[in-house]
């Protein structure tokens, strides 16, 4: 139930939000795609929000977390603003959690997004080298890269349960009895992981 609640506070807070961020960021497409981050981080940890005491500064903490990753993914970090250096590895705990599980998760996107993503992400291509090999412009590759990440986000969502410890930190997932695949890849890999352990005893 608790989840039901952000739309609508994140609504209240939506354009206050995005002000600050291009205080920050002269680009209006990054700084939307840096508040869209906030809302799914929202839905990240909804079940805290029933009971945060000021919403508004709950919100800007999870947005100057977004920008910290967005310096980072840009490798700017050392020009982050003051503001936003103080952040948990709540995102890198989330991310070797989901490791094994982002091969078949991006087989889920559109294609149009899901090979640009995987060559980048997954296989660490130069995103110049990526537009050639597509037939795509640069910025047009980066823009299909960051949308697919905003779609993993939110398919993540749709798939997995996250639990988190007492900090907030992700610390373990579980598929949703729906996302097939998923279950279906799991299912292939602990059967996997199996048959090598037998063979090397």
């Amino acid at each position: 139930m608790a989840c039901t609640l952000v739309a609508p506070v994140f609504q209240q807070y939506e354009k206050e939000l995005l002000r600050f961020v291009r205080k920050h960021l002269n680009d209006a497409g990054e700084s939307e795609e840096i508040v869209n981050r906030v809302m799914m981080k929202m839905y990240q940890h909804c079940e805290k929000l029933p009971a945060v005491r000021n919403t508004r500064a709950w919100l800007y903490q999870i947005t100057r977390h977004a920008l910290y990753d967005y310096f980072k993914e840009n490798s700017r970090r050392q020009s982050l603003p003051e503001e936003v250096k103080s952040v948990s590895s709540a995102d890198d705990n989330l991310f070797n959690l989901l490791e094994p599980l982002l091969p078949p998760m991006i087989q889920m996107l559109p294609p149009a997004y899901a090979q640009p993503l995987q060559m980048s992400d997954l296989e660490g291509i130069p995103q110049k080298e990526i537009a050639k090999r597509l037939g795509l412009s640069l910025s047009g590759v980066k823009s299909r890269v960051q949308r697919a990440r905003a779609k993993l986000r939110a398919l993540f969502f749709e798939c997995c349960y996250l639990e988190l410890d007492r900090r907030g930190v992700p610390v373990q997932f579980a598929v949703k009895p729906h996302c097939t695949p998923l279950l279906a890849y799991q299912a292939q890999s602990e059967m996997t992981t199996s048959s090598n352990h037998s063979g090397s005893c």
